[in-house]
């Protein structure tokens, strides 16, 4: 690789990580990391699931959450250790996977990283606080530790980042939910448009949605991280759609990339994707394999 070129993707991306494709037919696999997760909803589960029936090459051996009975559920079915507090397995994993709230996010992943250790973020929309960003890559140069960002439920991330390389015109991203997973309960006036037709929630900068909608931007900060830009947002409500519709237009020197996904939730928890959690999966695969395959 050119110098020039390789030192551009250091800079821009340095202690973040996206996955990236990986083949299955290595011949070597690498020591099976010890991994603790740090909130036991939706996605911990899935990945519990898939390694009892899939084996995941993964020592899933710590499990923390605020609601202890979730956390001991997941360590009992993967033979792990329930903890109390985040603390109290630091010392002992080689990765952790974060699958918590924004919120709680915030606060632990820079205790994580000044242990040293790696971390999978889920709440990646924290990173859409340039302030925040800047710190915990700070904190994990210092650590000499990475911060991996999954994939989630959208697709062509290996297109934008090699664009990246080049000059970026402009990103726009496009949400399209259903009123109900946007906060807006069937037959409610108080947008002065009927629910029973589109509606256009937010138009602006990413970053200025943060907090508004309940709904998570990781595939805004995702974007926003591989090309250190800010991302044109829009959200439209729409009832007409059962699904998450994501369309992302990327435009530069290289020329034009658009894709679209539509992605399934799950059927007991319609906040994750499907594919948000094979990606988590997929990336933890990755990790052992010695043959990578994308940009």
């Amino acid at each position: 690789m050119n110098r020039s070129v390789g030192y551009k993707l250091l800079e821009r991306n340095e202690n973040f990580y996206s996955p990236v494709e990986s083949s299955d037919h290595g011949d070597h696999k690498y020591d099976a990391q010890v991994i603790g997760i740090i909130g036991c909803g939706t996605i911990a589960k899935i990945i519990t699931d898939f390694q009892k029936e899939r084996n995941l090459d993964a020592d899933l051996k710590y499990f923390q959450d605020s609601d202890t009975s979730k956390a001991q559920n997941l360590a009992s079915q993967a033979d792990g250790m329930f903890v109390q507090d985040v603390g109290d397995m630091l010392d002992e994993v080689d990765l952790v996977i974060e699958a918590v709230s924004t919120q709680i996010a915030v606060e632990i992943i820079p205790q994580i990283l000044r242990k040293g250790k790696d971390i999978i973020v889920t709440s990646i929309d924290a990173f859409l606080d340039l302030e925040f960003k800047n710190q915990v890559k700070s904190i994990a140069f210092e650590n000499n530790c990475r911060i991996y960002a999954p994939s989630g439920d959208i697709a062509g991330l290996d297109g934008v980042k090699a664009a990246s390389i080049g000059e970026i015109a402009g990103i726009n991203l496009l949400i399209r939910n259903s009123p109900e997973s946007l906060g807006i309960s069937s037959g409610d006036e108080s947008l002065g448009i009927a629910t029973d037709e589109e509606i256009l929630l937010f138009e602006g900068k990413a970053q200025d949605a943060v907090g508004k909608f309940p709904i998570n931007l990781d595939i805004a900060a995702v974007l926003s991280i591989i090309t250190d830009r800010e991302v044109d947002l829009k959200i439209i409500a729409d009832p007409r759609v059962n699904h998450s519709y994501h369309e992302i237009r990327v435009t530069g020197d290289f020329g034009e990339l658009e894709t679209i996904t539509q992605n399934t939730n799950w059927a007991t928890d319609t906040e994750t994707s499907v594919l948000t959690a094979y990606s988590v999966i997929k990336l933890l695969e990755n990790l052992n394999n010695n043959i990578k395959i994308g940009t």
